[in-house]
């Protein structure tokens, strides 16, 4: 029986009421009583029946706080002259807020008095019969009707018809109730079967269900019929969007997953006995979230709820929002896993699963790990390859457009179980990123299978969900296990030398610091890090400097390169507010710094030209060699062409084999790049005219210039593999080295994409020295978060004085066999 529910033949009223029924039926024994007399009205039969504090506060059902009045006499009673007083717990003299009542309460009737809001959440109430801007607490005070209608005291005999003193409150009737939980917990207090023994913690229970029933309302129904269950399947509907959107409606299921922190304030069900069998588009999903506070704090996975909510969206979520849930005690039907062979291709595929709980089967592979760093969320492409950017593998055009389409079915988010912003929101940044570890790196192209089963959910993207939110790399909640495929050292190559490209991300010696204006990114105990947008790139501090610097040497060291051509190191030159600086600077700086870590004159760098383009960028490109094992063949030049004033200009330098061999030209290249510029609408990115451009001029150059020399052209390209600026170098009589050598190899990562913008390409005269060329996979696989810029952006410190993630671009390496040195002629 609801606990609102009192059978008619044993209705309890107050002990005053009780005696006076006593009375009359002992006179009518008597015979003296031989006409029925008219019930007398009396105030006093008015009680407080119901209190709710907390209306419009997060998670509650209903906008305003109310008080709910019960006539528990046999004769309608005229209110007129009566009110409702609120004093706070700890006052001491008259009430704090007064609503004057008026009107007749019928008997066994209600009257409804509707209070103020806390805010916007909840639905309204029915019509009330008064109200007025009265602000109780929603957890301790002193709620009293009294037979006046200017302030009083509750402690007021004279004026006190009836008070409901909660939580801490100093005046109540006997012991104060208890009022469970606090804004946030949907929940009233009502009176048990309309009793009233003058002990408000006897009279008065906690219920998660608020029931405001006003002067329309009559007596409860002895045998009142069972609230109607709505299956989450008809709530969810057979569409992207609930069918019930707006309506207020009440379901059962068993809780799939809890979210008590992260930003997520809620939880999954599922109904009861439903899971374990494929679905199909058509078919209606049995998962739902519900958006509670109370309910994300207070269940468990496993728990057999009901829930009562308003149906709707939230950014493509179907979910029940201003929901309160309550713990059934008879047992569920248990929920299983849908297992899934492979990722359901198209929206209305995974539609059906939507907010239900699945096991994905087989292998995914990781293709996506920069927002790992921020969102805590990694992308997975179903099978074992990660997506790549189409024009790396196919032609800009119709091919690069069905290739895309294709990427997209293949791609879902493994997200965290929370929406924390790990770069601003104060309390994530304190919290361990997710998933990830130097044991766990999460590197793309590397392959995950699920152990656990998740939610398929939407928002903003596709998701599978975990169970729980995820802190930490160890987590209980981890719904995947990882591999560590970081390669232990940098690819073989046969022959007698191996030369390279790298783009070594910004590495300056002249710091932000030393910048006047110069603004900085922020670890999150305020350490400067990174410069942010001045003069000179890189980093902004001494100790940002030397995390960065570590990085690179390690790594340049391990590439047992003999010739490195470099992209992005400072043009010292060009630092305006240090004039007269030495071109070579910084590039002297890494040398000497190369050389310290390997204890010996390893490395040399290449004296820049006497003659050098006006105005050039800061950043530039360079070389640095083996004084050991190659010497120089005369001195660098640069090719001074138009085309390259939006970009660097290449430097070329002819080098051989010390005392042995043939010699060899390289041109060290860094074209304009994709984030600027006009858009040609070719789908190759913004100024791809001017990459056009500066493949033309640099291959005419090449050429020309050295048309009977073997000439590699290296370097960042900032083209993928199959697009226009290198189909016109591979034209020109180039074969790009790498790709030639693994057409799936790649150097960079972005939006989700793997391709290739580093090359080496190489003339027929080239051609003849090589062995062999390969990408060293330690940058652009790893996370954002192991690298220099981002150390100390949360509580896991991920720095380390190695090679991985020392830039954002990997190294391309190529052996030679330049063979013994030829005769004279």
């Amino acid at each position: 029986m609801d606990e609102r529910t009192v059978p008619f033949m044993s209705l309890q009223v107050s002990l005053r009421r009780a005696t006076a029924a006593l009375s009359t039926a002992a006179l009518a024994v008597t015979g003296l009583i031989v006409a029925a007399t008219p019930a007398q009205a009396d105030v006093a039969d008015v009680v407080i029946n119901e209190f709710y504090g907390r209306g419009g506060s997060a998670n509650q059902p209903h906008m305003h706080k109310f008080v709910e009045l019960y006539n528990v006499g046999a004769a309608d009673v005229d209110l007129s002259g009566t009110s409702i007083q609120y004093r706070s717990a700890t006052g001491t003299g008259n009430a704090n807020g007064v609503v004057t009542l008026s009107g007749t309460i019928k008997a066994g009737g209600y009257y409804l008095v509707q209070l103020n809001s806390n805010g916007s959440n909840g639905a309204a109430l029915p019509t009330p019969d008064a109200t007025a801007n009265v602000a109780p607490s929603g957890t301790t005070g002193t709620i009293f009707l009294a037979s006046v209608t200017t302030a009083t005291s509750p402690d007021n005999a004279a004026a006190v018809i009836d008070k409901l003193g909660y939580g801490g409150s100093n005046s109540p009737e006997g012991t104060a109730a208890t009022y469970t939980g606090g804004n946030s917990t949907p929940g009233s207090l009502t009176r048990t079967d309309f009793v009233d023994t003058d002990n408000n913690a006897a009279d008065f229970t906690f219920t998660a269900t608020p029931t405001p029933q006003n002067s329309g309302a009559t007596d409860p129904d002895p045998d009142p019929e069972e609230p109607t269950i709505t299956p989450i399947a008809e709530i969810q509907g057979t569409g992207a969007s609930t069918p019930l959107a707006g309506q207020q409606v009440r379901t059962e299921g068993v809780v799939t997953a809890a979210y008590p922190t992260g930003g997520f304030r809620g939880v999954y069900i599922q109904t009861p006995g439903t899971g374990g069998i494929p679905k199909a588009p058509g078919d209606a999903s049995d998962g739902i979230f519900v958006f509670s506070d109370w309910a994300a704090a207070n269940l468990a996975i496993g728990d057999c709820v009901t829930v009562e909510g308003t149906a709707g969206e939230y950014n493509g979520l179907t979910q029940l929002s201003n929901a309160f849930a309550t713990t059934q005690t008879q047992a569920c039907d248990p929920v299983v896993p849908t297992e899934l062979a492979t990722l359901p291709a198209t929206d209305a595929e995974k539609e059906v699963y939507e907010g239900m709980l699945v096991h994905p089967l087989g292998t995914y592979t990781i293709t996506n790990n920069y927002d790992l760093n921020r969102f805590g969320q990694i992308g997975l492409a179903v099978g074992d390859a990660p997506l790549y950017q189409a024009t790396d593998v196919v032609r800009p055009g119709p091919e690069a457009l069905a290739y895309e389409a294709d990427n997209r079915t293949k791609y879902i988010t493994l997200d965290d179980g929370s929406s924390w912003d790990y770069t601003r929101n104060r309390t994530a940044q304190f919290s361990p990123l997710p998933y990830l570890s130097a044991q766990t790196p999460m590197r793309t192209a590397s392959q995950v299978t699920f152990s656990q089963p998740v939610i398929l959910d939407y928002r903003f993207q596709w998701n599978y969900q975990p169970t729980g939110q995820v802190v930490g790399a160890t987590s209980e909640y981890v719904p995947v296990a990882s591999e560590n495929d970081r390669p232990a050292s940098a690819p073989a190559l046969a022959g007698n030398l191996t030369i390279g490209a790298f783009n070594v991300l910004n590495y300056f010696d002249d710091l932000g610091e030393d910048e006047a204006g110069c603004r900085s990114y922020n670890d999150i105990y305020g350490n400067p890090v990174g410069t942010n947008y001045c003069q000179v790139r890189g980093a902004y501090s001494t100790a940002a400097f030397l995390d960065q610097q570590a990085k690179l040497v390690t790594a340049i060291n391990k590439t047992d390169a003999d010739i490195l051509a470099l992209m992005e190191i400072e043009n010292s030159a060009g630092v305006t507010y240090k004039p007269g600086q030495p071109r070579d600077k910084a590039l002297a700086t890494l040398v000497a710094a190369l050389n310290e870590a390997a204890g010996t004159t390893r490395w040399a760098y290449v004296p820049s030209p006497t003659v050098v383009p006006p105005g050039e960028d800061i950043i530039r490109t360079a070389y640095i060699y083996d004084p050991g094992t190659v010497q120089l063949n005369g001195s660098s030049q640069i090719l001074l062409d138009e085309a390259f004033a939006n970009a660097r200009y290449p430097l070329a330098q002819k080098f051989k084999a010390k005392n042995t061999g043939k010699p060899f030209v390289m041109i060290a290249n860094h074209f304009k790049s994709k984030g600027s510029g006009e858009d040609d609408g070719t789908g190759q990115g913004l100024s791809n005219p001017s990459r056009e451009a500066q493949a033309r001029a640099l291959t005419m150059w090449a050429n020309t210039e050295f048309a009977k020399e073997a000439v590699f052209l290296v370097g960042d390209f900032n083209a993928y593999s199959k697009e226009t600026p290198i189909q016109i170098m591979e034209a020109g009589g180039y074969t790009n080295l790498v790709k030639a050598a693994d057409p799936m190899s790649a150097t960079y990562q972005f939006g989700g994409r793997l391709g290739s913008l580093d090359h080496v390409l190489a003339n027929a005269h080239a051609m003849r020295l090589v062995t062999g060329a390969a990408v060293w996979d330690i940058n652009g696989d790893e996370s954002i978060a192991f690298q220099y810029s981002r150390r100390n952006y949360n509580i896991v410190d991920f720095h380390a004085d190695d090679e991985y993630a020392s830039s954002d671009h990997d190294p391309v390496l190529v052996g030679l066999n330049t063979g013994p040195r030829g005769k004279k002629k």
